[in-house]
């Protein structure tokens, strides 16, 4: 039986890829690590790498999507291994609140965002950034016509960015 030769070929990842530095202090933005991003992970970050939103709609959407993080509004699949006990070294200041009491803040600043977003917009801005939906997905459940939910989600990522100040 005749050998098959089976040349190597590189691997080509298809997934759009970004490096993101993560700062530690708001003041300096003195960066000390990076991560590598998948810019198709959510709709939102599919819409931002292709033009169209603005920096300033993404991190407001981000803004809103780690509220919802934090506050543990979604299901839980896993169990939380949150509450790890940590070395008995005291190598750094305590958090000034405990993990109930970030929930709770959370979860207060996720619906006063909700609320300040209003009906419609609130709808939209739930089901793509939170819920992770697809704009084509969202438009259907909410029963608009299509191509309408690119244009109402960017004026909720607008007015979500007066919420949360971001500047731009």
């Amino acid at each position: 039986m005749p050998k098959k030769n089976i040349a190597k070929t590189q691997f080509i990842d298809p997934r759009p890829l970004a490096e993101r530095s993560l700062s530690t202090d708001d003041r300096t933005k003195k960066t000390t690590r990076s991560v590598t991003v998948n810019l198709a992970e959510s709709p939102l970050s599919w819409l931002h790498a292709r033009g169209h939103l603005t920096d300033r709609q993404l991190q407001a959407g981000e803004h809103l999507r780690h509220d919802y993080e934090t506050a543990s509004i979604g299901p839980n699949i896993t169990m939380s291994w949150d509450n790890i006990p940590m070395s008995r070294n005291r190598r750094a200041a305590p958090s000034p609140l405990t993990q109930s009491e970030r929930i709770l803040a959370a979860k207060s600043r996720f619906d006063d965002a909700l609320a300040a977003l209003g009906g419609d917009l609130s709808d939209i801005a739930w089901r793509v950034i939170c819920a992770g939906d697809a704009i084509s997905a969202a438009e259907r459940g909410m029963g608009w016509p299509a191509r309408s939910g690119k244009l109402v989600l960017r004026i909720a990522l607008d007015r979500l960015a007066e919420y949360y100040r971001v500047p731009g």
